[in-house]
């Protein structure tokens, strides 16, 4: 891979790339790895799914009070990791991360299934639990609430307030491909004021 292949814009090269992964059939290209940590350092990692890019950043969404929703409020800096396999390409992306508006949160969680969405209400994410009975009987109470959208009686469901987006504001981009002896091509996007400085990398 030379630097003529790759766009002189990281979102351009990331739609690219994302759009290869989707053509190769690739079962989740959207999957990626969040990495937060705490005010001290402390790191945890889980895979989340992409729901849209564009200029500003990388958007997901997730419950606030979760693990990583209550580390990036107290620390926003974050890592995103997409790892498609059978294409040998891996995206590692640095940033801030920061909460979407009240009325985008609102706008996605209505495209949500019916079940997705009473989930959210269901579910106090990343709390201990002694059994899945609790989820479980938690989902009937609230599909007795909000109607299970069979029978004509479902009312709108609204929007927890402690769940909705968040979008990364990229620091870093860097795109790797893998090469012959493991020397792999690596080039990483860094911001600047003027716009974004293009480097090779060594593997």
């Amino acid at each position: 891979m030379h630097r003529t292949d790759l766009s002189a814009d990281p979102f351009a090269q990331f739609a690219a790339w994302y759009n290869e992964a989707e053509r190769a059939g690739i079962n989740l290209p959207n999957a990626m790895t969040l990495a937060t940590a705490t005010p001290d350092g402390i790191p945890s990692a889980r895979m989340v799914l992409l729901k849209s890019f564009d200029a500003q950043g990388f958007t997901f969404f997730t419950n606030y009070k979760s693990q990583k929703g209550r580390e990036l409020a107290e620390n926003p800096n974050a890592a995103l990791v997409f790892y498609w396999e059978p294409l040998n390409r891996q995206i590692r992306i640095t940033g801030q991360v920061a909460k979407l508006t009240p009325a985008k949160s609102d706008e996605y969680f209505h495209t949500r299934p019916r079940g997705s969405q009473i989930a959210v209400w269901v579910s106090r994410q990343s709390t201990v639990i002694e059994t899945r009975t609790i989820l479980d009987s938690r989902y009937e109470e609230f599909v007795a609430q909000f109607g299970n959208g069979l029978d004509g009686t479902a009312k709108p469901i609204p929007r927890p307030l402690y769940w909705g987006g968040c979008r990364l504001t990229p620091r870093t981009l860097e795109f790797w491909q893998a090469g012959e002896n493991r020397l792999h091509d690596r080039f990483r996007y860094t911001r600047q004021e003027e716009g974004w400085l293009l480097e090779r990398l060594a593997p």
